[in-house]
């Protein structure tokens, strides 16, 4: 899995003058970096998270021995240090300017030639440049541009002062991070044609949980970068980006085979196994046995196993695996199976997809279990075409040879039963698991309804779970009203399974 930029990547000239943003997934967006000696625009409302990657760029500057300058028009110098110890952070090494607060005051008094205005916007240039010419600073972060734009008041004046910085910053080897908070309520399209790049965060408010933040490369001149909105996290530490997943990985995954449950009744169902690099989708109504069937897999072999919880709790999900013989506790110790249950209000789908593709690529995951898709659409209501955040992390699993099983409930128990979403084409093997009635019980029953990597039985077996095991019975030839919705076996009960052995 690739991160695919969306225009040229930048010649092996320019390669060596990219520098690092200093958080490692925005880089990724940016292919690399930032081009040295450019003006870039870092633009968002209040508490997206400007200052923090401000911070983050001078920090990285730090580390290589860079000379670099903050420079604060909006914050105090105290301020800014309470930000950065907020996250763990020193700022000893970085240089801070910050404007005297009397600067200008009461220039009415002092001036009558000259609007107030242009005296204080004068006198604000006149110590930011003297400063940057004291300093020679290899990166600065200037906050916040809004204070600049209420100095100017006239658009005209304000340009004239950002193009003398962009001619200072490019005659230097000095690299800048212009914030701007938004407050005019809208883009500063004038400003966003003078930066060489323009970075946009955002935050969504919801109405339960975290505030879902987002991240946009708006334009970035000379370089290819990844479109779109991507999602990142504002914690203490900092930003942590998580770029979407996108097709196209060069790298050939080897084939792990086929991944047998352990059950001879079952496999033959799926026509001898899972294969590597498919999606299995397990559909059925609450207490059919989707998470248990799907468990089985886990539990047997030497296939190492990530279990994802959107709904049940770990240690009830683990205490029932362990009464039905799977053994989870044991795969647990050992490392072999990991289980990690998704608190949905904390969590969005790209750090999701992130934790997924960190879990398979650092601990050689094989197989991976979502228990259950209708809880993962539960914690993104807000998000636009959610199966389209699935496709990508499903596209992933696959290139990766990881076997995926994903759990749906389906509304309601008994008669008519829909699913929430047309998920089938996410999958390349659909399991349905059905109730039916007979001899005055409610039952159990398993088919698999496509496999499109091979041939598999296109039958109806009984499924059993209990008193201490998983059983799949034999083939049960006397049913109707399976694909109207209310299955109906007619047959006697002597082939049928009573906790878990047939009833003579």
């Amino acid at each position: 899995m690739s991160i695919q930029a969306s225009s040229h990547t930048p010649p092996a000239s320019e390669s060596h003058r990219l520098i690092s943003t200093g958080v490692p997934g925005l880089d990724q967006l940016l292919t690399g970096g930032l081009t040295r000696r450019r003006l870039y625009l870092i633009e968002g409302r209040p508490g997206t998270g400007k200052t923090t990657l401000g911070l983050h760029f001078l920090l990285e500057g730090l580390r290589l021995s860079e000379p670099c300058l903050y420079i604060t028009l909006s914050e105090t110098a105290a301020e800014l240090r309470s930000i950065a110890e907020s996250h763990g952070w020193s700022l000893d090494g970085i240089q801070v300017f910050q404007m005297p607060r009397n600067s200008g005051a009461k220039v009415e008094d002092q001036y009558t030639l000259y609007h107030p205005s242009e005296v204080e916007l004068g006198e604000t240039m006149e110590a930011v440049l003297g400063e940057l010419d004291r300093l020679r600073p290899s990166r600065v972060v200037f906050d916040s541009l809004s204070e600049m734009r209420l100095l100017a008041r006239d658009s005209l004046r304000y340009r004239r002062q950002i193009l003398e910085l962009k001619s200072w910053f490019g005659e230097r080897e000095c690299t800048a991070m212009l914030l701007d908070d938004h407050s005019t309520g809208e883009s500063d399209l004038q400003l966003e044609s003078v930066a060489h790049g323009v970075i946009l965060l955002e935050q969504l408010p919801h109405d339960y949980g975290h505030t879902r933040r987002r991240i946009r490369v708006v334009k970035m001149r000379g370089v290819g970068i990844v479109e779109g909105f991507h999602d990142f996290a504002l914690r203490r530490g900092g930003l942590t980006v998580y770029p979407q997943l996108k097709l196209g990985s060069s790298s050939k995954v080897t084939s792990n085979g086929l991944i047998r449950s352990g059950l001879p009744e079952l496999d033959e169902l799926f026509g001898g196994g899972l294969e590597s690099g498919t999606t299995t989708l397990v559909i059925g109504p609450a207490g059919s046995g989707k998470s248990t069937l799907c468990a089985q897999y886990a539990t047997v072999g030497n296939a190492k196993t990530a279990i994802y919880l959107f709904e049940e709790r770990q240690q009830t999900f683990i205490g029932r695996c362990d009464a039905l013989g799977m053994q989870l506790s044991d795969g647990l110790r050992s490392g072999q199976i990991l289980v990690d249950q998704i608190d949905t209000g904390w969590l969005s789908p790209g750090e999701f997809s992130h934790r997924v593709q960190r879990t398979v690529g650092e601990e050689g995951v094989t197989i991976v279990l979502i228990d259950s898709l209708n809880g993962y659409l539960n914690a993104i209501p807000q998000v636009k075409e959610p199966l389209a955040r699935i496709h990508e992390l499903v596209s992933y699993l696959n290139e990766r040879g990881v076997v995926t099983l994903m759990v749906v409930a389906q509304h309601g128990v008994i008669g008519s039963i829909e699913t929430p979403l047309d998920l089938s084409y996410l999958a390349d093997c659909l399991v349905v698991l059905k109730f039916f009635e007979a001899a005055g019980a409610v039952r159990r029953a398993i088919s698999v309804v496509k496999k499109r990597t091979g041939p598999h039985e296109a039958t109806i077996r009984e499924l059993c779970i209990g008193p201490n095991r998983l059983q799949v019975g034999n083939v049960m030839t006397q049913f109707e009203g399976v694909l109207a919705g209310s299955p109906r076996y007619l047959g006697t009960v002597d082939s049928l399974l009573s906790n878990g052995r047939p009833i003579r």
